[in-house]
């Protein structure tokens, strides 16, 4: 493929995304794109400013298409030490949910979020191994292991199921709004 420019480009892109049905990696749309993943980063935020539901999740840039989206979320206040993050997410994704994010309350910041977007124990692997590359630190560390996730399914009762699987394993606080 010849160097994309501009609004071409990030067409391109978008239309990328939009099939691949999964996360894909900023050095993925740079090779694809002949850019520099800089540049991806850039029409990714310029993407998202138009409007695009384009988020940034720990496995890439994922396109959510609002209107296949028919699936039930709940929000659930989790408190665990960070070392067992890595269970906590297995025993989540074990019971068919996919984890959308993670959320504190930052005495400063307010409400802090960030995407997760795990849905499979491969995911979580990927997940926990960025981690660990990049030594970051979890959100939970800084409320002392309270957080809450944002978890999501097909059917309401994968989500109980779920919220069962937390409260036996005393991971679970109580249901946030």
């Amino acid at each position: 493929m010849k160097k994309l420019y501009g609004e071409e480009r990030r067409n391109v892109l978008l239309d990328e995304l939009k099939q691949a049905g999964r996360p894909m990696t900023g050095s993925e749309l740079a090779k694809l794109a002949q850019v520099s993943r800089q540049v991806v980063v850039g029409d990714m935020t310029l993407l998202k400013a138009k409007g695009e539901p384009i988020i940034a999740t720990s496995q890439g840039y994922l396109y959510l298409d609002p209107s296949g989206n028919k699936q039930v979320s709940r929000r659930i206040a989790c408190n665990h030490k960070p070392e067992d993050t890595e269970a906590e997410l297995r025993l989540l994704v074990d019971c068919g949910v996919t984890v959308k994010d993670v959320s504190i309350e930052h005495p400063v910041y307010g409400e802090l979020t960030a995407g997760i977007h795990v849905s499979t124990p491969l995911d979580v692997d990927l997940f926990m191994q960025r981690i660990r590359d990049t030594g970051a630190s979890y959100l939970l560390e800084l409320t002392e292991g309270t957080h809450i996730h944002t978890i999501t399914a097909d059917l309401p009762e994968t989500l109980a199921k779920a919220v069962d699987a937390m409260k036996q394993h005393g991971y679970l606080l109580e249901e946030a709004e």
